[in-house]
């Protein structure tokens, strides 16, 4: 090999080794280059992923305050009085809180479907706006039916009150009625028992009576209609028992049997009345009990002793 050869040898070894060593330069620089890319990709989707979570919290936390709102009248829904609108709350309200799994799902097992969290993100948003507006309307609602219920509490009482006040008049007008009943009731004084023997001569032995006398005398009384009045007696034994049995009469909505009646002529002038009974039974001594009626009322009472 002469010296020429030679020099083109070494020569073309050596463009050889340079080359070669630029290629490893090359391939070295390229591996640092893309690991460098790499760590810089891995530190992006952890930030990404960060940023995701701190997104998704957000909503979450965003949409639980709004849910705790929605809570204070949850507990009331009958009295809002609108099924419709607590239904398309709760619609919605359910609608977020599966979007929000959904969209948690995406992030962690999808980082790179941006489109797709984005898509949830705003369906999300979308929805938690209607779903406050619900929210607003029943809170309007409710503040309406608290100034209904206002209303009928104090319409309630001005009832309650008129409802006083009407039986209060009710009251007094009966009163006033039996005020006038009262005032048309005729009066009696001077109210005797007597027994009589058979010559019609006053006996002081009661068992030896033939007949006995009730006599009284009716005051005057100007409101008391005039007219024909029936004066029903009733004697009541010392034994408890009704003497005789005349006629009947009404008295506080019961009928009531006399021992003797006498009709008589009121002009609205003291009136002396005697009324008698003749006596079919055996008479005792003791105290006897007289009473007076007529027109409905009883015109007074009074207890007798008769002796043997």
């Amino acid at each position: 090999m002469n010296k020429n050869q030679k020099i083109l040898l070494y020569g073309a070894i050596g463009v050889f080794l340079a080359l070669a060593a630029l290629i490893i330069v090359l391939i070295v620089q390229n591996a640092r280059h893309s690991r460098s890319a790499a760590e810089m990709q891995e530190q992006a989707d952890s930030l990404r992923v960060e940023n995701d979570r701190l997104e998704l919290a957000n909503l979450t936390s965003e949409f639980d305050r709004l849910n705790a709102e929605f809570n204070q009248y949850e507990d009331r829904e009958l009295t809002l009085k609108n099924d419709s609108l607590i239904q398309q709350y709760n619609e919605a309200r359910d609608r977020v809180n599966s979007l929000l799994q959904e969209l948690d799902k995406e992030k962690r097992s999808n980082r790179a479907n941006r489109e797709k969290i984005k898509q949830l993100e705003a369906e999300i948003t979308t929805l938690k706006g209607i779903a406050k507006h619900y929210l607003e309307e029943i809170k309007r609602l409710n503040e309406e039916n608290e100034g209904l219920r206002q209303e009928l509490s104090t319409e309630k009482g001005r009832n309650e009150t008129l409802e006083r006040e009407n039986a209060n008049v009710s009251r007094s007008n009966a009163e006033l009625t039996q005020t006038v009943q009262l005032a048309k009731k005729l009066n009696i004084t001077s109210l005797s028992l007597r027994a009589y023997n058979k010559k019609d001569k006053e006996e002081k032995n009661i068992t030896k009576a033939k007949k006995l006398g009730v006599s009284f005398v009716v005051t005057p009384n100007n409101t008391a209609a005039p007219g024909m009045k029936t004066f029903y007696i009733r004697i009541i034994s010392p034994e408890g028992s009704l003497l005789g049995a005349g006629p009947t009469f009404s008295y506080d909505g019961t009928t009531v049997t006399s021992t003797a009646s006498r009709q008589m002529e009121y002009a609205n002038q003291e009136l002396p009345v005697s009324v008698y009974w003749n006596v079919n039974t055996t008479l005792t001594a003791g105290d006897y009990t007289v009473e007076v009626f007529a027109d409905g009322y009883r015109l007074g009472a009074a207890r007798f002793t008769m002796k043997k």
